[in-house]
């Protein structure tokens, strides 16, 4: 049974904890907040590029485009966007569960993120890139991603590629999706929560005019179109993991003052035990003596 000495030292230890984690969290609860900021910024621009592309897969064939021809998928690239850093709950555990869902003979992997290369590698995946991002990337240092995949599929590597990531619903609810990227073989107008809702049969740009073509135009929009889908879902991925985090440290925290106090409340009855132990002996002694 530990004594007052080692209630001490744990209570010591815990309390170092605490403060630990208490100063992570208000780093995480800084960073959460700003890029959840840039994550909800750009839902309305996505959008709003759905739109143009509803509207201009209505006015061309999809079959004349590369991006947009269905093959059968003799190989997928998956791109996984996961995070650097551990502490965030279970937010990589539930991400990578989804892992299962994929043909480990068939698929290849693209890594964004240091626990998506480890798990990967311990899973014994064929990773094809692994892309090293800061913790606040700009879309041109995103490109490079979609670009990498659009040259994998344009080249015949790979028939399918889709993006596991994390995506941001709230500071409490991070939710993990399988979204395809490519072929993109079907439109569909993003929601206000980044999800797609049903198709829409009328032309959503009908008062507009695509100038030279409308071919010509989606030529240039939908490589763009990619590269800002992938930057998207990163931007979702770094807010799901500041939240996580956030939680989890504030959780940690909490946790930590209630083993405090039922350390303490243990400390002080343990101490008052000793202490009437000593009384009744020193009273049993002066007894002995004065008898």
């Amino acid at each position: 049974m530990a004594n007052t000495q080692d209630i001490r030292r744990r209570i010591k230890s815990i309390r170092n904890t605490a403060q630990i984690t208490k100063a992570m969290q208000m780093v995480a609860a800084s960073k959460m907040r700003k890029a959840q900021q840039h994550a909800l910024a750009g839902r309305s621009y996505a959008s709003l590029m759905n739109r143009v592309l509803v509207s201009l897969q209505q006015r061309t064939d999809p079959k004349l485009h590369p991006l947009l021809q269905v093959r059968e998928v003799k190989k997928e690239l998956v791109i996984v966007l996961s995070t650097d850093k551990g502490l965030a709950g279970a937010l990589n555990t539930n991400l990578f569960r989804e892992t299962t869902n994929f043909d480990a003979a068939k698929s290849v992997y693209i890594v964004v993120g240091r626990k998506a290369r480890q798990f990967l590698s311990r899973t014994r995946r064929e990773i094809l890139a692994d892309f090293e991002l800061k913790d606040a990337p700009s879309f041109p240092e995103t490109k490079v991603v979609a670009q990498f995949a659009t040259e994998r599929f344009l080249s015949g590597e790979v028939d399918r590629v889709s993006v596991l990531y994390t995506h941001f619903v709230n500071t409490i609810n991070q939710k993990p999706l399988v979204q395809r990227l490519l072929p993109i073989s079907d439109f569909d107008v993003m929601g206000a929560e980044g999800q797609n809702s049903n198709h829409v049969s009328s032309d959503p740009m009908g008062g507009y005019i695509f100038e030279p073509t409308a071919e010509a135009v989606l030529d240039v929009i939908l490589p763009y179109y990619l590269q800002y889908e992938v930057f998207q879902m990163i931007l979702d991925a770094r807010a799901s993991e500041h939240s996580a985090r956030m939680v989890a440290m504030k959780n940690a925290t909490d946790n930590a003052k209630q083993f405090i106090k039922d350390l303490t409340l243990e400390y002080n009855k343990m101490r008052q035990a000793s202490i009437t132990t000593e009384l009744l002996e020193i009273s049993t002694a002066q007894m002995a003596v004065g008898g």
